[in-house]
């Protein structure tokens, strides 16, 4: 293909990638607040790129130990295209997202069931999946939003067992299919 007609197709291409993308909202800037509350750094940034379409790309790392062998170690990342029912950055949105994390977790006393091997074992591996979510965004201020979020879908998880502590003996491993929530968030959002 010679260089004209490549140059032609990029523009082309451009043109239809931006076409009817409103201009004052075409990129938007997040945090994730209960993530936060895990002591969990994130960011977020979402980009408008076709009529009402939207691409995020989310994540968080979390590279704490407490000390006494308890530790939330972790990195997420989470990839979404969503469709806005009415203008990207406003109102109902369904999205589909994937999740890509590694975490090394244990020595914790949590308060759920589920989880009370936390307090004398270790947990490392990895978790894949995908999923379908919901979600609904207002518009705070002139360009402040407000942002709630949930998904469900299937991961996988890889990981090893490990005795209690930093310095622990591998006890086992696993691998499980996982079907249920895979992503949550309440954010604030600067969009420009």
């Amino acid at each position: 293909m010679n260089s004209t007609r490549k140059i032609v197709l990029l523009n082309l291409f451009c043109i239809l990638f931006f076409y009817s993308v409103d201009a004052q909202k075409i990129v938007g800037v997040k945090t994730n607040i209960p993530h936060w509350a895990t002591v969990t750094p994130n960011i977020g940034i979402e980009v408008a790129f076709w009529n009402n379409m939207t691409f995020e790309l989310s994540g968080g790392y979390n590279p704490f130990e407490f000390g006494d062998g308890q530790q939330w170690k972790h990195w997420i990342i989470w990839p979404e295209v969503r469709y806005w029912f009415w203008e990207p950055f406003n109102g109902h949105f369904l999205g589909l997202h994937g999740v890509f994390a590694e975490f090394n977790v244990g020595g914790l006393n949590l308060p759920f069931d589920r989880l009370a091997a936390l307090k004398d074992r270790r947990y490392q591996g990895a978790l894949n999946g995908v999923g379908l979510s919901y979600g609904y965004t207002w518009i705070v201020g002139n360009s402040l939003l407000l942002e709630v979020t949930g998904g469900a879908g299937y991961g996988r998880l890889n990981y090893d067992v490990f005795s209690k502590g930093k310095e622990g003996f591998k006890i086992n491993e696993g691998r499980k299919h996982y079907f249920g929530p895979t992503k949550g968030a309440v954010s604030v959002a600067y969009v420009f």
